[in-house]
């Protein structure tokens, strides 16, 4: 229970990047609900249908879809009428949102009896995926392929997640190690503003 709640709120957290978004680029409701929708459950929607894990998760459970549309009414009520936030909040619940992304990812791919390659992979398109729709959308290049420390934090996450599970670890204490790996580094980049080295060729 305490995973599907946290689960609905990096769901929030990743509908209100994408209202935010879509503001920045003028878009109508509509437009404003597609974004929001594809950044919070595109990810996930790949992952079930790279799995064959269909009808995939929001058809079954349409509670993420209200939390979807909820988060794009009150969002666009609420910016019209901005307010001071301290810089690190938006960020801190991006990264709180991403982390369990990925352990679900990753946990729901192992149901799948996937190899564990495979299921790192699952965990970071459940992460990244729908950043990555909402930003060629709005004709960005996506921010995981840039240089701040993002899906990597994801890999790193999935990563200490399935070698738990190798040495015996209960499969829920697992996932609590990869979410809180994916979480720690997430937020060291965060408060120290790592990133990786650019490949840049010279002119």
């Amino acid at each position: 229970m305490l995973i599907y709640t946290i689960d609905m709120f990096g769901t929030a957290i990743f509908a209100i990047s994408g209202v935010l978004l879509a503001g920045r680029l003028k878009m109508d409701p509509f437009g404003v609900t597609v974004l929001a929708s594809v950044t919070a459950i595109g990810g996930g929607t790949i992952r079930d249908m790279a799995l064959g894990a269909t009808p995939v998760f929001w058809i079954n459970d349409t509670n993420y879809l209200l939390v979807i549309f909820i988060t794009c009414i009150l969002t666009m009520l609420i910016i019209r009428r901005p307010r001071r936030l301290p810089w690190y909040v938006l960020p801190v619940s991006d990264a709180i949102g991403l982390a369990v992304f990925v352990g679900i990812g990753v946990e729901k791919a192992l149901n799948y009896n996937a190899d564990p390659m495979v299921a790192v992979i699952m965990g970071v398109i459940t992460g990244c995926g729908g950043g990555i729709i909402r930003d060629v959308l709005a004709r960005e290049v996506p921010m995981v392929l840039r240089s701040e420390v993002y899906a990597t934090a994801c890999i790193l996450g999935g990563i200490v997640h399935t070698s738990a599970l190798e040495f015996n670890v209960q499969s829920s204490t697992a996932m609590l190690l990869g979410v809180t790996a994916t979480l720690t580094i997430r937020l060291a980049a965060i408060r120290w503003h790592l990133s990786l080295p650019t490949f840049a060729l010279n002119k």
